[in-house]
């Protein structure tokens, strides 16, 4: 008896491997585009692009996976307040990972069907949400040039209402913040760094050019997964 105790204290005073330090931390990598930086050009220069997918996306991953690291250590030692003060930095780098990710298979070149209008089940719900893919357009770009500072305006799928939405997000911050129902199936970013060296000042300019190499078919992909047809 007097052994089996002592297991069992041992037991309870050793941390699982999920908790400390006995693990291997998880880090995130950039994700490769699915086309040249080039590709979307005019709508995109191939200079953007590059830009944006190697630096401003690059320092997303640096400081999430830096921001995680620090976590996993001030949890491995108690702690709490380095803990909450991290959430900022991971929420805004995550965000920024997670955001980025979504925006560049959002992107297609028009040969490979960029432009191209929705069709199937996302078409119908458009037409029904919103009365047609130019309104849907017209509102997108309205909430987009309307946002002040920096963030992302996205089309996403309710799942629980069963209908579309038009949404914004300040920032970095993800769609799922705007409620945990919402799936994003378009994400347009307005940072300045995804336009200003093309289209300066004006980003109206770059929201109507970017619905020329808007992968619909990807955003149709999500939704017929998230939403199917009853």
């Amino acid at each position: 008896m007097a052994l089996r105790n002592l297991l069992i204290r041992k037991t309870l005073a050793t941390p699982p491997l999920g908790i400390l330090g006995f693990r291997s931390l998880k880090t995130f990598s950039l994700p490769d585009l699915p086309y040249d930086y080039g590709a979307l050009e005019p709508a995109i220069s191939g200079e953007i692009m590059q830009l944006h997918h190697q630096k401003h996306h690059q320092t997303y991953i640096t400081n999430y996976n830096k921001a995680l690291e620090q976590l996993d250590d001030a949890m491995s030692k108690g702690d709490a307040s380095t803990i909450v003060k991290l959430q900022s930095a991971i929420k805004f780098n995550g965000g920024g990972h997670v955001n980025h990710s979504i925006f560049w298979k959002n992107l297609a070149p028009v040969r490979e069907g960029g432009g191209e209008p929705p069709k199937g089940s996302l078409g119908w719900a458009i037409d029904n949400n919103f009365g047609s893919l130019e309104a849907l357009i017209q509102e997108m770009n309205a909430e987009g040039a309307a946002l002040q500072g920096s963030g992302w305006v996205w089309l996403g799928a309710d799942k629980e209402l069963k209908h579309l939405v038009v949404e914004s997000t300040e920032n970095q911050d993800p769609l799922v913040t705007k409620g945990p129902s919402l799936i994003p199936l378009l994400g347009i970013d307005v940072w300045e760094h995804a336009y200003y060296l093309q289209y300066k000042n004006v980003r109206p300019d770059y929201l109507k050019n970017i619905w020329k190499v808007m992968n619909w078919k990807y955003a149709s992909d999500v939704y017929d997964k998230e939403c199917p047809e009853s």
